[in-house]
């Protein structure tokens, strides 16, 4: 993978973290356990792992692949899917950062070639 594309989803991918470890108090569901604990700590986890990510060159594709589809996966697996704006939080981070993560390895897998 190029570093400049590799640098711009890592950054897209520290943002989304940074939304989504704030998301519940700005959103307004931090009164919900489940929720409020899987969107700080992924959150923050997806910030704090693309931020060194970016700043080593390196990709963490797979990682943000699998937190990805869990963040899509979570609000059924974890119960909160009747919070609509939390459900909607979770899931919509989750896609924008598994897209971005599956673009990464498709771009690396073409790189091997």
């Amino acid at each position: 993978m190029t570093t400049a594309t590799a640098r711009w989803q890592e950054w897209a991918n520290f943002a989304l973290g940074l939304w989504l470890a704030v998301s519940p108090w700005v959103a307004g569901y931090a009164d919900h356990l489940a929720p409020t604990a899987n969107a700080s700590f992924l959150g923050l986890a997806l910030a704090l792992g693309s931020h060194f990510q970016a700043s080593r060159d390196e990709g963490s594709a797979w990682l943000h692949l699998a937190a990805g589809i869990w963040l899509v996966a979570a609000p059924f697996l974890l119960g909160f899917d009747a919070l609509t704006v939390a459900t909607a939080t979770s899931i919509s981070v989750g896609g924008f950062v598994a897209v971005l993560a599956a673009s990464a390895v498709s771009m690396d897998k073409q790189d091997l070639h």
